[in-house]
């Protein structure tokens, strides 16, 4: 495939700021690291790790762009996408990477969203969110890779849906991977098939792990080595990961992950849970429903405070408490994949946020979570009680 032509004069003032810098970011500011080193010698080191974990988190590729370059030739077919089409299928638009005179042009309907040169331009200026790419001077997507923002980051949607500020550690439930992938031009119509719903697995949030160290479903280690998993094993990151319970043994030199797991994990755990919004649950209503999950409902024996999961013997980073399939009813063929086998207890803060439920979504509201486990522990909650239940998972 070739690079579609530039369809309008609005394009090419995009392409001008990019290319001339004109009202552009720095390579620096899009890649988000210091503007110049007198500011960095006045950081501190705890701040330094921050912003580079920030970096990481946002920008770094680890190395990736060997699967989605190189082997699935993801640049080709991106290249031929336009910005509403990837809206579509869930990747988003940090705003604050837009020089000011696009923005005014996206405002007032100047720059044409189906013109997939725009895509290009969007990538140059470092805007897809998780996604980075490499435009060379004639303007051609050459190389194309992810960072770990693509599914843990979203927008507020403030400039339109889809385009708006970031929010790192929110979990783009928009995202259609499937549908992502199934572009690539070396794909087969045999393998674009298998995109489908069987075993489905929910991103999850990211946001308030201080404290809670699994990050997974299935606890199969702390967080960092869940980083280094994906960075290594899914992201398809240039890295080493072993992990002789699922099979797994990849060597990589040199290790683009590893050296910054560090750094990625100081600004994960910086991630506050987000406030639910005013007006957004019933105060009293989650007052009786703070006693049911305490007492009647027994929430707590498992959700324990503060971070609402469950502990065996010392903090739940060190130990957590892991339960078999069938003691929660859940499908076992996912925790049959993993290296523990079983589920850990989910935080539950800011869960007003993150719909659907469960690993796999199938529950697609707090409703449907607590029916749920109404009936598989028969606590016969009554219409009223299993109401003021969610009002009180509404306020965490």
């Amino acid at each position: 495939m070739r690079l579609m032509g530039v369809a309008s004069t609005v394009f090419t003032l995009v392409l001008t700021f990019v290319i001339s810098g004109f009202g552009q970011a720095t390579t620096a500011e899009r890649d988000g690291r210091p503007g110049g080193d007198g500011d960095r010698r006045h950081q501190d080191e705890g701040e330094r790790r921050h912003r580079d974990g920030q970096a990481i988190f946002r920008f770094d590729t680890f190395g990736d762009e060997q699967l989605w370059t190189n082997v699935l030739q993801m640049h080709e077919a991106i290249a031929t996408v336009d910005p509403a089409t990837a809206l579509a299928v869930g990747l988003k638009v940090d705003v604050e990477a837009l020089p000011t005179a696009v923005i005014k042009s996206l405002r007032s309907g100047r720059i044409d969203l189906t013109d997939p040169a725009v895509t290009t331009a969007l990538l140059r200026l470092n805007a897809v969110v998780g996604v980075k790419g490499t435009v060379n001077e004639t303007g051609r997507l050459v190389r194309v890779g992810i960072t770990c923002a693509l599914c843990h980051s979203t927008v507020d949607n403030s400039f339109a849906p889809g385009i708006g500020e970031r929010l790192d550690g929110w979990a783009n439930h928009d995202l259609n991977v499937g549908a992502i992938v199934a572009l690539s031009p070396v794909l087969d119509d045999a393998l674009k098939a298998l995109n489908s719903p069987s075993l489905p697995i929910v991103i999850p949030s990211i946001y308030g792990l201080k404290g809670v160290g699994f990050e997974t479903f299935t606890a199969d280690g702390p967080i960092s080595y869940w980083n280094s998993y994906v960075g290594v094993g899914q992201m398809g990151g240039h890295g080493t990961f072993s992990d002789p319970r699922i099979g797994l043994a990849i060597t990589q030199t040199p290790d683009l992950v590893t050296p910054k797991l560090a750094a990625l994990l100081d600004y994960q755990l910086s991630l506050r849970v987000p406030d639910p919004p005013r007006g957004s649950f019933d105060k009293e209503a989650a007052k009786r429903g703070r006693h049911l999950f305490r007492r009647e409902a027994g929430c707590a024996s498992c959700h324990q405070s503060p971070n609402f999961t469950d502990v065996l013997n010392g903090p739940a980073e060190t130990v957590p408490f892991l339960h078999n399939p069938a003691e929660v009813g859940m499908d076992p063929a996912y925790a049959a994949r993993t290296a523990t086998g079983k589920y850990r207890t989910t935080p539950l803060r800011g869960l007003w946020q993150h719909a659907p439920y469960f690993h796999d979504g199938s529950a697609p509201d707090l409703l449907a979570v607590v029916n749920h486990y109404n009936r598989l522990f028969a606590l016969n909650l009554t219409a009223a009680q299993k109401a003021d239940l969610v009002e009180y998972l509404k306020s965490l």
